[in-house]
């Protein structure tokens, strides 16, 4: 059977979590369809303040199921073509959902895992998760954007290296890039997502929203045009009702309380 997401609610985050522990967690159409369709009620839905995105089990996500991929080889083109549409529907859904994104790793992210878990804010890893993006072995090339994130990041040689050649990249390889944000002990990756969507639960929705929308479009716009886009988000954000609760409450020296 093909992998599912399933959704549920732990306190203000949403977690989703890639299920299909026969084929380690393997991207599908319903993962892709249940995703989109949980990012756009959440968006909506103002107690949902974070998503955490992890795997079922110990695996995070193994990436294209490899039978289904040998499969559409005898389809047409277009079958092939629709699935990756859908699966990159499903990155760009979670790049521009304006509330914080975690991706909880354990065991490893590999092809389109990998890609899956770059698309997210903030990825905390287990200390023995393994990062794999050869997809040269078998045949193929990369999707899912990885090229895009990981040349944003990095330098083109280690790009292609990680590439090029199947050699598992460690969580704390990738940390000391910039990549991975935490590296937590093996079977704790979750519960430390957790720990920081509850942080996260505590900022300002509308501050948080527009943090991420800044960082998103930098590279489309020069310093002037930046600055012009912080100025606004700043002013809209110093007239939100949640602009005067922080000022109050820090004078106050209580904890704010954001609508």
């Amino acid at each position: 059977m093909p992998s599912e997401l399933h959704a549920e609610r732990r306190d203000a985050a949403l977690v989703l979590t890639l299920s299909g522990p026969a084929t380690r967690n393997t991207l599908s159409e319903q993962v892709f369809a249940a995703g989109i369709e949980a990012l756009d009620v959440a968006e909506n839905d103002s107690s949902v303040r974070c998503i955490v995105l992890r795997g079922d089990g110990d695996f995070f996500c193994a990436g294209g199921d490899i039978q289904r991929l040998k499969a559409n080889r005898d389809a047409e083109r277009s079958v092939q073509d629709n699935m990756l549409q859908r699966f990159h529907d499903f990155v760009e859904a979670l790049r521009v959902f304006p509330k914080p994104v975690i991706a909880a790793v354990e065991g490893a992210a590999a092809g389109g895992g990998f890609s899956l878990a770059l698309a997210c804010d903030l990825i905390v890893a287990a200390d023995d998760a393994k990062f794999i993006l050869s997809y040269g072995r078998i045949g193929l090339s990369p999707d899912g954007g990885a090229t895009w994130q990981l040349m944003q990041r990095l330098p083109r040689n280690l790009v292609l290296q990680m590439l090029w050649l199947f050699e598992p990249v460690s969580a704390a390889q990738l940390q000391a890039h910039g990549l991975v944000n935490w590296v937590v002990p093996k079977g704790q990756a979750s519960t430390q997502a957790f720990a920081i969507a509850e942080k996260l639960a505590a900022c300002a929705p509308n501050a948080i929203a527009s943090a991420k929308e800044l960082v998103n479009q930098w590279p489309e716009r020069s310093l002037a045009q930046q600055l012009d886009l912080e100025r606004d988000h700043f002013l809209d954000n110093f007239f939100h009702p949640n602009g005067g609760e922080g000022l109050q409450s820090f004078l106050d020296k209580r904890p704010p309380t954001f609508e």
